[in-house]
């Protein structure tokens, strides 16, 4: 069975299929912050939609990251790194890309497991 939550014409925020959490591109609140804070509430809503889906960050199984700018890597893996609980690091790529709108300087798509 899938299961799909918060869904519009164009995206589901959160797939939920054989005990696996997909959850869509996350951005942060505000574009128009600067790479740390744009890092920090995108990983907020990682959380916020981790736990609707009845799963956390101890359960991601991988996570792609994409930088607007190569430049802000060490940024972003400052907050990351500190996000991520020791022990439970997912599977991760982190690339440049050209993200929907300009003003974001961060996306990340995330695969989670939840306890059965």
């Amino acid at each position: 069975m899938i299961q799909r939550l918060d869904v519009s014409a164009r995206m589901s925020s959160i797939v939920i299929h054989n005990n696996t959490v997909y959850l869509c591109g996350q951005v942060a609140k505000d574009k128009f912050s600067d790479i740390t804070e744009q890092t920090r509430t995108m990983l907020e809503e990682v959380d916020a939609l981790l736990l609707q889906a009845g799963s956390n960050r101890e359960q991601m199984l991988s996570a792609t990251i994409y930088l607007k700018d190569m430049q802000d890597y060490h940024e972003m893996n400052l907050v990351w790194d500190a996000w991520v609980p020791q022990g439970c690091a997912p599977a991760r790529a982190c690339v440049e890309a050209a993200i929907a709108e300009v003003e974001y300087r961060v996306e990340i798509s995330v695969i989670a497991a939840i306890n059965a």
